[in-house]
């Protein structure tokens, strides 16, 4: 039996507004802590079988009145002016009235209208029965605090419901510039980190503003007090992430990353992603003009995928060495338009090469040999790629990969590959890991209900309606909910709303929540959300504390981004992050005069393949300049870049 403390009004049903087994309504002093949102506790004053009734529920509508009939009333009494008096002349009883929806009922059955009682706040003991939270007790994942007063409760999701099996997904809507949306995100992926142990999982962010996630390895040194306690109630740590991996493309010139994170005290965990014809080829359609691409098209390219990219020689169709990047393909088709030419000379020229248009294979041809230079820095002619899939992915490491500085069509490319990959990879249980968590920020650009099918789009409906299946789950988020395909947002399990215009509110998809609810989004706090979620009957409003990383406007200012670097110093500095003894100026002896995407190459191999003694490997698998060889044999190797600068001219 709750104490007289938490006693704060007492049900009350009337003619005109009856209880039923979904709402009731209830009165409370003036001085009540009880507001929208407000869970709260009923006690039934008959015992039923010897019990009494129990009911859960949450305020959503409050108002307020006295026993005026009408404000004339009121001002007749203040006899024509409100400034005659500072007090009333005449003291009316007020009273305040809420409203609430049934959370749970103790016993479940039989389903009855709301008993009258009284009416408590509720304990955290409260807050975990009115959210069935004690049904999954160890699938819990702490998502924030509900908060009433002094009391701070703490509110758990379901991880069967959030990653699986049961449901999956979770969607992020709040207007731009709270920093809601990217910090819940990451206060959810650490509490994910640091409570589910009984499956291995992974994640993979997409970075598309700038510095967004590019310091989610760093810590956070300025929580406060209150935020420290509530990372002590929750029973988690407040600490960055452990096990980062980061990925860019190149920038156009082939050496230096395309991403902020340059800092060169940061580089120790950041990538490069690049991919050659073998890795594309299987999403060529996604970077290819979906008007240039009809039937003819499409079945040139599917025999040159099951004929050419990557198979054994075969001279039926031209292929005499096997076809593994741009430069080969390039090769190839020239080869094709010879014999096209060739075998009808004087004539006005041959119309057909194993029964595909010869307007068609120039056509595919152009398409595809513009790709390189389309997707610069992140395709390459090289067949040395380097891949975030290199090795096995790791229990609860997070692998960023930045495509915030990249044109539209190579997002496209990085999303639909990487998505495609992982889950290929999942389903044939080679990943490494039992599910992967995929982080899309954005949605309104990348998956917007007002454009047309995009590749990206129908990327991201084949996770929402399948994904979980394989054990990929999809996290997103956007400004406007409304405006994003109502599948993918449909599909989501788990629903979070910051702060929100109230021109958003008044979609047609929000017609479900109650006025006050939204008109509390309006002008709600920064750490304060909203929730829905399959185990909660009602919206509950939590607060969280800041994520335990470094903000991007901190690491910003901390870690400011390096320029980009000349080549022989890019190089050197990229053998320093693998080795902190080597010498730059060594480094620079030995890449001098050699072809840049040869030293690319060479390098990438040696970070990929060589665990000490870089350098060495380096020099004995690179086409090594043959003047630096002969210059080397009798010299000493502390010889700096300018004196073989000097030697060789």
């Amino acid at each position: 039996m709750n104490t007289a403390i938490d006693l704060v009004g007492r049900v009350v049903a009337t003619e005109k507004c009856p209880n039923t087994a979904q709402a009731f309504s209830f009165w409370t002093n003036l001085d009540s802590p009880v507001g929208i949102g407000t869970i709260i506790r009923v006690e039934s004053d008959k015992v039923y079988n010897e019990k009494r009734r129990v009911i859960y529920g949450i305020v959503t509508e409050g108002i307020s009145y006295t026993d005026l009939d009408s404000p004339l009333s009121d001002y007749i009494s203040s006899d024509y002016n409100p400034l005659s008096s500072v007090e009333a002349q005449t003291e009316r009883p007020e009273i305040r009235y809420y409203t609430a929806s049934v959370l749970k009922m103790e016993p479940e059955e039989p389903i009855q209208p709301v008993p009258i009682g009284n009416v408590y706040l509720a304990s955290d003991k409260c807050v975990e029965k009115s959210l069935r939270m004690e049904k999954y007790r160890s699938s819990q994942l702490p998502v924030g605090l509900y908060i009433n007063g002094d009391n701070k409760s703490p509110v758990y999701l379901d991880s069967k419901f959030l990653l699986g099996p049961e449901a999956a997904h979770i969607n992020v809507t709040g207007v731009s510039g709270l920093a809601t949306k990217t910090s819940i995100i990451e206060f959810l992926l650490s509490s994910i980190t640091q409570n589910c142990h009984s499956e291995k999982i992974a994640t993979v962010l997409f970075n598309v503003k700038g510095y967004d996630l590019l310091f989610i390895d760093q810590p956070a040194g300025n929580l406060s007090e209150e935020e420290l306690e509530m990372y002590d109630k929750l029973g988690m740590r407040a600490e960055a992430f452990r096990d980062v991996k980061y990925y860019a493309p190149y920038k156009e010139d082939g050496f230096n990353l395309n991403t902020y994170r340059t800092n060169e005290h940061l580089m120790h965990n950041v990538f490069p992603l690049s991919w050659g014809l073998e890795q594309i080829f299987d999403h060529v359609e996604v970077l290819l003009n979906k008007d240039d691409i009809d039937s003819k098209a499409d079945a040139f390219l599917s025999m040159i995928k099951e004929h050419i990219i990557g198979k054994k020689p075969n001279p039926n169709y031209l292929a005499f060495e096997p076809v593994k990047n741009f430069n080969d393909l390039e090769n190839w088709f020239q080869r094709v338009f010879a014999e096209i030419e060739g075998q009808d000379q004087g004539s006005e020229g041959k119309t057909q090469w194993k029964s595909h248009a010869t307007a068609t294979i120039r056509k595919v041809y152009n398409r595809l040999m513009n790709i390189k230079t389309r997707c610069k820095g992140l395709v390459t002619n090289s067949s040395e790629t380097r891949d975030l899939f290199e090795k096995p992915f790791e229990d609860k490491a997070v692998y960023v990969v930045d495509v915030a500085n990249i044109i539209s069509l190579a997002q496209d490319l990085v999303f639909t590959r990487i998505v495609e990959e992982l889950k290929k990879r999942l389903e044939e249980k080679s990943l490494g890991v039992d599910k992967v968590i995929v982080f899309v920020d954005e949605l309104n650009k990348y998956a917007s209900s007002d454009s047309g099918n995009s590749y990206l789009k129908q990327t991201l409906l084949e996770i929402s309606e399948r994904g979980r299946y394989l054990g990929l789950v999809l996290f997103s988020a956007q400004q406007f909910k409304s405006q994003v395909h109502k599948r993918i947002v449909g599909n989501c399990g788990t629903s979070i709303y910051g702060r929100m215009d109230m021109d958003e509110l008044a979609q047609q998809g929000y017609s479900v929540m109650p006025s006050t609810i939204k008109a509390e989004l309006t002008v709600l706090e920064k750490g304060k959300l909203l929730i829905r979620h399959p185990h909660f009957n009602q919206y509950i409003f939590v607060k969280f504390p800041r994520p335990p990383v470094m903000t991007s406007q901190d690491g910003a200012n901390k870690f400011p981004s390096s320029k980009d670097l000349p080549f022989d110093e890019a190089i050197a500095r990229w053998f320093k992050r693998l080795d902190p003894n080597i010498r730059a100026n060594d480094v620079k002896d030995t890449i001098y005069g050699m072809d840049e995407s040869e030293v690319v190459r060479a390098l990438n191999e040696t970070e990929r393949k060589c665990g000490e003694n870089h350098l060495a490997y380096f020099k004995k698998n690179s086409k090594v300049n043959p003047k630096r060889e002969s210059f080397a044999a009798g010299h000493s190797p502390a010889v700096g870049s300018a004196g073989i600068d000097d030697w060789i001219k």
